[in-house]
């Protein structure tokens, strides 16, 4: 089935804002039952985040693709999976939606429906786990959706699991949730302005794992032959989706 370009932005808004809903939702949650324990807030975040991010990838992807990030966006827009007309929309809507899941997150717990976050988010170390966090993340992306494409749901939920754990910064890689969490003065917030360097090192390693993998596994490529597009229509990075308004960027 082909879905217009209506149907993948709505898909590419509801995803991001279910995504937002479940990262602000499972840490105010966590920080109240958790009686101050850190590690258990944390671990309760963890656990609902990598869930639904499965559960949206499984039920979107068809239909938009599954992206519910700027960063992703750009990076199949510079792969020509999409066109950049299509990959603006995509990153507006992302936007959007992750705010308004912030904001339906706090309603839901019965907080102020909006406040800027006052936890701050910063220096090299932070820094530098959104670049490690964001080029894993493009990495997991690229690479399961060229050679093992049935296993990328999974994969990508599994590694936003890990990555909470593993890096500094407890794995953001998503400009559009990153804005949406400067909304919220809860466990899962962060500075505003804390943001920018946050989504500079998102991009730069969306795009380093991008340029890699790349070279490291070219799509289309045949004997002798190497190709770094993707198609206009599946499989286009989390799951095959089709485009029925669109055609392959030039």
């Amino acid at each position: 089935m082909k879905f217009r370009l209506r149907a993948r932005l709505t898909a590419e808004f509801l995803g991001s804002a279910f995504l937002v809903a479940a990262v602000v939702g499972s840490g105010i949650m966590g920080e109240r039952l958790a009686g101050g324990n850190v590690a258990i807030a944390l671990l309760a975040n963890t656990i609902a985040t990598g869930a639904a991010l499965l559960t949206l990838i499984l039920t979107f992807g068809p239909i938009s693709g599954a992206h519910f990030n700027p960063a992703v966006s750009l990076a199949v827009a510079i792969e020509r999976g999409l066109t950049w007309r299509d990959a603006t929309a995509y990153i507006g809507v992302q936007c959007a939606g992750a705010v308004f899941g912030a904001l339906v997150a706090h309603l839901m717990f019965g907080v102020r429906w909006y406040s800027f976050s006052s936890h701050p988010r910063h220096g090299g170390a932070q820094v530098l786990s959104e670049f490690v966090a964001a080029f894993g993340l493009m990495s997991v992306i690229w690479g399961c959706s060229r050679l093992r494409e049935d296993a990328t749901p999974f994969a990508v939920a599994s590694y936003i699991v890990a990555a909470y754990w593993f890096t500094a910064s407890t794995s953001f890689a998503n400009p559009a949730v990153t804005i949406a969490r400067c909304l919220s003065d809860t466990f899962a917030g962060i500075r505003p302005a804390d943001v920018p360097g946050f989504i500079v090192a998102q991009v730069a390693g969306a795009m380093g794992a991008t340029f890699l993998f790349r070279w490291l596994t070219p799509v289309g490529a045949g004997a002798g032959e190497q190709s770094a597009s993707l198609p206009a229509s599946g499989p286009a990075v989390l799951v095959p989706f089709e485009q029925s308004d669109a055609v392959k960027a030039p």
